[in-house]
């Protein structure tokens, strides 16, 4: 390779999208419908659910009693990632969330990079919630009407007890798909329903489990010591993809400047509460051993209140609930996954397809399909052990990324107009990213073996495709100002 091909790849890989231009970017036929209450319920919807319903009885085993502490730790990195993401929101309001801030600031090879991440992220959480959902839905339908979906027909070929299919989690994933075709405005008032619904069934369970509250259960507090309970926040962090979804809809909310910075900040303060009350409450009300049991991998959370209450109808009502809360948290999972992708697309490091908007519906209505038969796929065939550090470990490294980015943006860009800005700059954002780190280092080694395996094939097909087809690219072998005029 020449020094001239050399120093040409060395540009096509660090060429960072023009700020003006991403800030004036069309949203091309996806319609500006949201507002920030309904943009802050994308962020609760999608995040209130998972960290509640499922990790709590996949966290507790690792850390005991201090998984309130787990809770806490992921809080505060969430928390101050979530402050890097509010002026990034602010400042690059556009789809694509941390893809979009990534290319902006970092470089095209790295904003490729992100956006292995994100899409890792999102479809394995989509699959991951969506296989959960089935327990629930057995335990609604055993209590209501006796009867519950066929083993077979509610677990993968690869689960510890094999099935043929997990058809729930598939039905759940079409479901979603069918309203998000429809429009992200309908999307986003069938999710605040559903966001007002979980909340209450929370605030049932949490009164209930109080009134069974023992403070010897928390005695042995810290079973497994600090790496207990620096595994159990690595699990736990992904609970938080919530915060990322809500930057996913840039193009789509109104005054995106303002909504996205206060829907970010606001679906933190609720999650954080909600979290650490039914972990407090819960713990309280059945010693942590038992949060381990196998009996309890499905449907945890209503067990334990039949099990405090000795009654059925408790349980039903949570039950009841967590069906509406998975819903929901699918729903707007797989919303984020769809305007990622179409951001991607839309610069051209995806095939067009993927950036195509319905004319009618406004809606990226291929984007939409290929995404849900992909997830569907892996719902209904892949185990829900396998799936949650997968999860954490994307989100984690679009939080780091979107904290340095926040660092070079003030720097090359400190006259951008900024609607929100991270306070005590820059510790704020160097505070998230060792909290990060910090997280990182307590999840398995066969989580990164596999994150680094895709990774590495994201990375192939941006070499061998994706940079030859960048539109950036081709504005330069047009000779065209980058940033000012896009060829099609």
């Amino acid at each position: 390779m020449t020094t001239t091909q050399q120093h040409s790849l060395r540009a096509q890989l660090w060429r960072r999208k023009p700020v003006t231009a991403a800030t004036r970017e069309s949203s091309e036929g996806l319609r500006r419908s949201l507002s920030t209450f309904s943009l802050m319920m994308f962020g609760v919807g999608s995040t209130v659910g998972t960290g509640v319903f499922f990790v709590m009885h996949e966290a507790v085993p690792d850390a005991g009693p201090a998984v309130v502490v787990a809770f806490v730790l992921a809080g505060v990195a969430a928390g101050l990632s979530a402050l890097s993401y509010a002026e990034m929101a602010s400042a690059v309001p556009v789809s694509g969330s941390t893809y979009s801030y990534a290319y902006a600031t970092l470089g095209e090879v790295v904003a490729m990079g992100v956006a292995a991440c994100l899409v890792l992220e999102y479809a394995v959480s989509t699959a991951a919630v969506s296989v959960g959902w089935s327990g629930y839905l057995n335990q609604l339908l055993d209590n209501l009407f006796g009867f519950t979906v066929p083993a077979w027909l509610s677990a993968g070929p690869l689960d510890d007890d094999p099935g043929i299919v997990n058809l729930p989690a598939l039905v759940l994933v079409a479901l979603c798909t069918l309203l998000l075709v429809r429009g992200a405005s309908e999307s986003a008032r069938v999710n605040t329903v559903m966001v007002v619904i979980k909340l209450a069934v929370l605030g049932l369970f949490v009164a209930v489990a109080f009134t069974a509250f023992d403070a010897d259960h928390f005695a042995d507090f810290s079973p497994h010591g600090a790496a207990g309970v620096t595994m159990a926040a690595g699990t736990i962090f992904f609970t938080f993809i919530g915060l990322d979804a809500v930057s996913t809809a840039g193009d789509e909310v109104r005054d995106p400047q303002r909504a996205m910075p206060r829907a970010i900040l606001g679906a933190l303060a609720i999650v954080t509460t909600i979290y650490l009350l039914v972990a407090v409450s819960a713990i309280g009300a059945q010693p942590w051993q038992e949060f381990g049991d196998r009996e309890q991998a499905e449907a945890g959370l209503a067990r334990l209140l039949q099990d405090v209450t000795g009654s059925t109808w408790p349980g039903t009502v949570l039950s009841a609930g967590a069906v509406v809360s998975i819903f929901s948290v699918t729903l707007v999972t797989l919303y984020g996954q769809t305007r990622i992708l179409f951001a991607v697309g839309r610069d051209g490091l995806l095939p067009r397809a993927f950036a195509r908007v319905n004319p009618r519906t406004h809606t990226p209505v291929q984007n939409t399909v290929m995404v849900a038969c992909a997830v569907g796929l892996l719902a209904g065939f892949v185990p829900l052990s396998d799936l949650w550090d997968l999860v954490s470990i994307g989100t984690l490294v679009a939080f780091i990324v979107v904290s340095v980015g926040v660092i070079v943006l003030r720097r090359s860009r400190p006259d951008l107009p900024r609607g929100f800005r991270v306070p005590a700059y820059p510790l704020t954002p160097l505070l998230g990213i060792a909290s990060c780190v910090y997280i990182l280092a307590g999840l398995h080694w066969y989580t990164y073996a596999w994150f680094l395996l895709w990774l590495s094939v994201v990375l192939l097909f941006y070499f061998l495709w994706g940079r030859h087809h960048s539109l950036l690219n081709r504005a330069v072998e047009a000779g065209l100002p980058v940033g000012e005029e896009r060829p099609r």
